[in-house]
């Protein structure tokens, strides 16, 4: 959600700014521009959609200068327009914003008052507008942004750039992620490391509340208070092949293939001599409750998690969207842990729901795949899911990943409460370590997935069914078809189809039923016969011996390799991921950068 990325270099930035926004582009936007300094003139360049309309205004109007800053914009107040994208200027100053700045009605008013009207529909003008007032009044660029920076309310990340300075960009974060790359003679700034890789592999991490003056000699960082802070240079190493398609026709096709191979890394790197190797803090033993906190498809990632705990390790076990989770101030006993649950580690709702959650819990767990991200940073443990760069916005093998480490949470959490022993334990470890060959096996079923879908692509409205574990992969499953085919979709619990969505049924509707031939097998299928006998179109989606039992009078029968029940969440999710993908090519849709999505919500 938005991008920014900042240079002070020794070349012409503007393309390198766009390279970098390029990099961004994963993040969800709908307009972008830059700015620059050259000579001590200040100007900017901005175009709504994708990155080449800026790419084919810049060869119009060129932008020079070795100084400047850039952004895409995921629009949050006001349409999708030039006078709308970042970066905003007023006189002397450029500023590009992720976030939301919570009281710019207040400030514009103010302002209005002091003869320094709107332009636009944004609230990031505002501050812009702030900080030229302060610089009227014959504040510095720094003393300017520091005072602007007083009256903001709210959660941002922001990059300054000022009309005569060629060496200065000031850089703020609250509440969004914000890093400095450090080269030789030249700085950085971006939204994440991604933006700056190719670039550099030095990275600062602003904390929470500081803000920082950037040249080319270095950087001086403040906190909240005002005062000098040190914070660590950390090397990073980011695989750029990782962020390529690799021959791919999109990023999530390539990511769908890529599952058995991070999965295989993330077993192996918890599972060692026959034993789940977690940090020794992590004592379940004597807790009273957990509490998983996530948005979207993690969410579902720790609903599949709670039958897992529950069964598992008999440890009372709650589900909560973050975004919900902390404004009912839920009771969190404190003999329990708090298990936070985020793709990109930096999820604005899932994030504020951590801090709520902090000092109130015996220990705060993160399930991230950024582990330096600010939930990761913020937790008194960080346990990462190894799936790699993620580019699509609709999550696929990291949220295999997260079910593969919450599933390895609850095993040792029940061999830790006893009931499971070490014979037991093995026997799990050893069909997980099966289950990438299964993936890759599942895989080869493309084919016939891809021809399912384009049938599926002709429909308005399509069911997902599931019992037990099997029914958060109905949410996700809905979820991932209606984010990139834009069908409506909907997941229901099997047994819940009798009390109300049943009245959707018809023989326009496909039903995709996800079954394994596991305990609730017979109970599934008896709601599929309900669904058939209405003349609905029911996808089965089960193994072998359900095909057998099953099939017959189904629309479509997809077979998959059998496995052990404990498994089949983390399988199933295969099928659901390319039987949207595949909806999605048919229709024709922009399958990597889905309409008003975003990859990193970094706002509530």
């Amino acid at each position: 959600m938005c991008g920014i990325v900042g240079v002070l270099g020794h070349n012409e930035v503007a393309p390198i700014l766009v390279e970098a926004l390029k990099r961004l582009e994963y993040r969800g936007y709908d307009s972008a521009g830059i700015a620059t300094v050259n000579r001590g003139r200040l100007d900017r360049r901005r175009a709504v959609g994708k990155l080449v309309n800026l790419s084919d205004l810049l060869v119009h109007e060129p932008l020079a200068g070795k100084a400047g800053i850039g952004h895409t914009r995921w629009a949050t107040h006001g349409a999708a327009t030039v006078i709308n994208a970042h970066p905003h200027r007023s006189g002397p100053v450029a500023v590009v914003h992720n976030g939301i700045i919570e009281n710019f009605r207040e400030l514009r008013a103010e302002l209005a008052e002091k003869g320094l009207a709107c332009e636009t529909e944004t609230d990031t003008e505002t501050v812009a507008l702030l900080v030229r007032h302060h610089m009227d009044q014959g504040l510095s660029p720094r003393d300017a942004a520091r005072e602007t920076l007083k009256q903001l309310d709210g959660a941002f990340a922001l990059l300054f750039l000022f009309d005569g300075e060629e060496d200065l960009m000031i850089a703020a974060r609250k509440g969004s992620p914000l890093a400095i790359g450090h080269g030789q003679g030249e700085m950085f700034v971006g939204s994440d490391a991604i933006a700056l890789a190719p670039m550099t592999d030095r990275i600062t991490y602003l904390e929470e509340g500081d803000y920082a003056f950037v040249t080319r000699a270095g950087v001086e960082i403040f906190d909240a208070a005002g005062r000098r802070a040190n914070r660590d240079v950390q090397k990073i190493q980011l695989d750029a092949t990782r962020i390529e398609k690799a021959g791919y026709k999109h990023f999530m096709a390539k990511e769908i293939a890529e599952q058995p191979i991070v999965l295989a890394d993330a077993i192996k790197h918890y599972c060692r001599g026959g034993k789940i190797n977690l940090p020794e803090e992590l004592d379940f033993a004597t807790l009273d409750r957990l509490t998983l906190v996530a948005c979207g498809t993690a969410s579902y990632a720790c609903m599949t998690a709670k039958y897992w705990f529950e069964s598992l390790a008999g440890l009372n076990c709650e589900v909560d969207i973050a975004s919900e989770f902390r404004y009912r101030e839920p009771p969190l006993p404190q003999n329990s842990f708090a298990i936070f649950v985020s793709q990109s580690g930096e999820t604005a709702d899932t994030l504020a729901a951590l801090r709520y959650a902090r000092d109130k819990v015996a220990k705060i767990v993160s399930v991230v795949n950024v582990a330096t991200s600010s939930i990761a940073r913020e937790s008194d443990i960080a346990l990462p899911i190894l799936a790699g760069v993620e580019v699509g916005v609709a999550s696929t093998k990291a949220f295999t990943c997260q079910l593969a480490v919450l599933l390895l949470l609850a095993l040792e959490a029940g061999r830790q409460r006893g009931r499971i022993d070490d014979a037991a334990l093995a026997e799990h470890l050893k069909a997980l370590a099966s289950l990438p060959g299964l993936m890759n096996q599942t895989l080869t079923r493309e084919p016939t997935i891809a021809a399912t879908a384009a049938a599926i692509a002709e429909a308005q409205d399509v069911l997902f069914l599931g019992r037990g574990a099997m029914f958060p992969l109905a949410l996700e499953g809905a979820l991932k078809l209606k984010e990139i085919s834009y069908i409506h979709a909907e997941g229901y619990a099997s047994g819940e189809l009798k009390h109300g969505p049943i009245a959707l049924i018809d023989k326009a509707v496909p039903v995709i039923v996800l079954a394994p031939r596991d305990a609730l097998f017979d109970k599934t299928v008896s709601n599929m016969q309900e669904v058939m006998a209405r003349h609905g179109k029911v996808v089965l989606i089960t193994d072998a011996k359900g095909a057998d039992e099953a099939s017959y009078g189904t629309w479509k029968t997809l077979t998959l390799p059998e496995l052990p029940a404990l498994l089949a969440p983390i399988l199933y999710a295969l099928p659901a991921q390319l039987l949207a993908y595949h909806a999605a090519v048919a229709k024709g849709t922009d399958v990597d950068q889905p309409r008003n999505l975003a990859k990193s919500v970094t706002v509530e």
